[in-house]
């Protein structure tokens, strides 16, 4: 008994001081996150900002430290999100410390629209005379795109640069659902509402097929309009190199006008050298993008009183309090709500990147844009997707951009309901029995499958809600309900497709809509408030290692496939009646 107590004491003693330390350990951790971040970094003459973006864009700054787990800082050094890599660029062209920029990027882990952004940044950087050069021991096509508006490219000897073409590949469950003896009961609206098809279906239907066939179009065509205006390159030749594959060969990407010229990284280093009149003995000054937001020239801004709130709604629409990464019921909200109330906010960007989710909290966001309206000018920026209930809290906007790239429209709504029954009684020997008051008692249980009546009923919600939907954004673009159900129905459109369709009022990046809002509100300086409040980083990581470490976890290790496992996970928390953008649509 006494060796009992004394070794259950001991283990007792071992899990306090494990957990002690740990806490400790947080601590340390944030305290380097912070005192990072608080570091002011002093920039030299002649210096070059480098541009590598070898991590997860985010359109804002995120405090999560273990949104960068695999970075080689293990997350120390918050990495600047797209309105940062924008600020830095436009600082860049006027900061007399700066004398170019050097782009190493040999892949990019963001949407097309980000990239589009941030493309569009660095040309305009050009109009201050000072240099871009970009090297890479190869380029994905998202980097080469990027790289395009470069004055001068180079690539290593042996490298390559992939330029194919987009897809988008699509996944089917059907087949795993049969197997496991389960079935999805959906209930939808729209010929094109494909977001419930991988599972029903085990390929594409043909007006899915047709409507994203001219989406990627549509995107690529942008794509090669950009890239041949600054290489000199026709779209025929373009389409016929991606076609042959013909850049896996440096030379050939050379030959055809790609790049300028190979090069070793110590070549590169003499070029740098002699654009900021170096010596070969002197070495290069270069500063990142995360050094560089840290500057006194970036951060030191005359102080203004009005402000322009940007509100970032990003993620699946869906309830909860909403974070960083999902839009919850309030999150938003309490934004809009915030900004409305305070008195120096003179106007509001609502910046979009969301592929829908809850019709129910879609609609509450819906109905505080339009009281907010009603005090201050709202402008939504779309980013890389703003459909179906992303374009559903968009559609309210006093005007709307998108990126000619954006991914939009989707408007359409459905029901997806699982039955496990079979499953759990064929597969795991599972039965069930019930007791109750009256017809419908148990409605909507996975346990069994709807009956035509109560199917009826869902049919039903989701037709009232999907003309709920194309009335207010009729109300708002100013249609007829007719004409939006003709452009409904679930299609996905793209940016430039939705300028033609009157869905957006113009093409343009986040800096347009600032400048935008900047213009209704009729002021000349302003400073940004941005929204909603984010968590402090030792807040952040506590929640991150106590609620949500198994996710972070699978996140890390499986990296892009993490979204199908996620997609498994969110259905049994997803409500019943969705707006929501095809599911694992990514163009690639």
């Amino acid at each position: 008994m006494g060796q009992f107590l004394k070794f259950t004491l001991a283990s007792i003693l071992g899990v306090f001081l494990a957990m002690l330390l740990g806490f400790f350990l947080l601590l340390g951790i944030a305290g380097a996150v912070m005192s990072s971040a608080d570091a002011e970094v002093q920039v030299e003459n002649q210096s070059i900002l480098k541009v590598k973006l070898d991590y997860k864009i985010f359109d804002r700054t995120t405090n999560d430290p273990f949104a960068f787990m695999g970075s080689t800082d293990f997350g120390m050094n918050p990495k600047p999100g797209l309105t940062k890599i924008l600020k830095s660029i436009e600082k860049a062209s006027a900061d007399p410390a700066i004398k170019g920029i050097y782009l190493n990027v040999s892949d990019i882990d963001g949407g097309v629209a980000q990239v589009e952004e941030i493309r569009k940044a660095l040309d305009k950087f050009k109009e201050s005379g000072k240099f871009i050069v970009a090297y890479a021991e190869g380029y994905s096509q998202s980097a080469y795109y990027l790289v395009s508006v470069a004055d001068e490219i180079y690539v290593h000897p042996e490298g390559n640069i992939l330029f194919k073409g987009l897809g988008i590949e699509s996944m089917f469950f059907t087949g795993t659902l049969e197997k496991l003896d389960m079935e999805m009961q959906v209930i939808r609206h729209g010929k094109f509402k494909a977001a419930v098809e991988p599972f029903l279906l085990e390929k594409m239907s043909d007006a899915n097929r047709e409507q994203t066939s001219a989406l990627i179009n549509s995107v690529w065509s942008d794509l090669l309009k950009d890239i041949s205006q600054t290489r000199g390159i026709s779209i025929d030749e373009l389409n016929s190199t991606a076609d042959k594959l013909s850049l896996e060969n440096p030379a050939k990407a050379v030959e055809l006008g790609f790049v300028n010229a190979t090069k070793y990284p110590d070549e590169i280093e003499l070029i740098l050298k002699e654009k900021t009149e170096k010596t070969t003995d002197d070495d290069i000054a270069l500063v990142s993008l995360t050094d560089y937001t840290k500057s006194a020239y970036f951060t030191n801004e005359e102080y203004v009183k009005d402000k322009i709130a940007v509100i970032y709604a990003n993620g699946e629409i869906k309830g909860g309090k909403g974070d960083d990464t999902f839009i919850g019921e309030k999150n938003i909200r309490k934004a809009l709500i915030k900004a409305r109330e305070d008195d120096k906010v003179k106007s509001i960007v609502l910046r979009v990147d969301s592929p829908g989710g809850s019709a129910l909290v879609s609609d509450l966001i819906w109905r505080e844009v339009v009281l907010t309206k009603k005090e201050k000018p709202v402008v939504v920026s779309m980013g890389n997707v703003a459909a179906s209930g992303g374009y559903y809290i968009s559609c309210a906007a006093d005007y709307i951009y998108a990126d000619p790239t954006t991914i939009t429209g989707s408007i359409g709504v459905f029901g997806i309901i699982p039955y496990t029954g079979q499953f759990m009684t064929n597969k795991l020997g599972v039965t069930f029995d019930e007791v109750a008051t009256n017809e419908n008692a148990i409605f909507m249980t996975t346990n069994k499958l709807l009956s035509p009546y109560q199917r009826q009923v869902i049919q039903n919600s989701v037709e009232r809600i999907y003309d709920s939907f194309i009335t207010k954004v009729a109300n708002g673009r100013n249609m007829t309900k007719e004409d939006v159900d003709r452009i409904g129905q679930g299609r996905v459109w793209s940016g430039t497709q939705a300028l033609e369709i009157g869905l957006i009022d113009g093409l343009g990046g986040l800096d347009d809509a600032i400048a935008k809002a900047a213009e209704m509100a009729e002021i000349d300086s302003y400073r940004i408030n941005s929204l909603p409040v984010q968590k402090e980083p030792l807040q952040q990581l506590i929640e991150d290692m106590t609620g949500q470490s198994s996710s972070v976890v699978l996140k890390y290790y499986l990296g892009d496939d993490y979204k199908y496992v996620s997609m498994f996970q969110d259905i049994e928390n997803r409500d019943i009646i969705q707006a929501r953008l095809p599911i694992g649509m990514n163009i690639q």
